[in-house]
């Protein structure tokens, strides 16, 4: 019976995805939304079959890749030491809690004119706008995780004298792994969208500026197909990041007991 749940959980995203693309390739082949304005689906897995077989789509591809990992890095090496810091300190958590909450709403592609203005349409604006975007997510579950750390264990660190680093070290990160790894898998997506959005909207090479082209020669078949293109890589990102932290949690009790069911 379990065997059975699990490959009926597996199967239900793949039937999932199979149906959202029959209607999509009804929808458009039966005319209710003009083939001019949204290609079948199978014209649009034709023309990414042509694009994949192209070296220039790789390297756009690849620059996208390095537009969303920059962002996330710089957003991951400010994020969580200061997320750290912050949850530590209820004086600093009271202190910064208003310039949080004024930036963390703040839509990340308002700032495009102002990167327009300050650092130009290069890699620099990209990886800032991806790091901005993604920063905020880490930043608040690293909070989370270290206020919602047990204290009696801390305590029981205090009793047998450890000092404020090695607490931070064995008892401290430990409790937070599992908040900072969900920031990063949200993050992670976060970054994509605004990295993919700043070669988009500012023409920074990439598949955002392959789009932008292909949308001012009317070439709607390349536009979709390079939208298609973007969710497969979002898909792989997620895949990528669920099974890293699966695979550095599992000392964790939530992951032992996904196992165990």
């Amino acid at each position: 019976m379990r065997r059975f749940l699990s490959i009926l959980d597996a199967l239900i995203p793949v039937l999932s995805i199979v149906a959202a693309l029959a209607l999509w390739e009804f929808v458009s082949r039966a005319g209710i939304i003009d083939e001019r304005d949204l290609p079948a689906m199978t014209t649009t897995v034709r023309e990414l079959w042509h694009l994949l077989q192209t070296g220039a789509f790789w390297h756009q591809l690849l620059l996208t890749v390095r537009g969303w990992a920059l962002g996330l890095a710089v957003a991951t090496v400010l994020a969580v030491p200061i997320g750290i810091v912050l949850g530590s300190s209820d004086l600093a958590g009271r202190a910064f809690r208003v310039p949080i909450e004024f930036l963390r709403p703040i839509p990340s592609a308002a700032l495009i004119p102002l990167l327009f203005l300050t650092l130009g349409t290069n890699l620099k604006s990209e990886v800032f706008l991806a790091a901005f975007g993604a920063f905020w997510p880490l930043l608040v579950q690293t909070m989370y995780g270290v206020r919602d750390v047990d204290p009696v264990a801390l305590d029981t660190a205090r009793s047998f004298r450890l000092g404020p680093l090695e607490r931070l070290y064995r008892v401290t990160l430990p409790s937070t792994v599992p908040y900072i790894a969900t920031g990063l898998r949200i993050s992670s997506t976060v970054a994509l969208i605004l990295a993919f959005t700043a070669e988009l909207f500012m023409g920074i090479p990439g598949l955002g500026q392959a789009m932008n082209v292909a949308g001012a020669f009317g070439l709607t078949d390349t536009i979709y197909a390079l939208a298609l293109a973007t969710g497969f890589l979002g898909v792989a990102i997620h895949v990528f990041t669920t099974a890293v932290e699966k695979r550095a949690l599992r000392w964790h009790p939530s992951q032992r007991q996904e196992v165990a069911l």
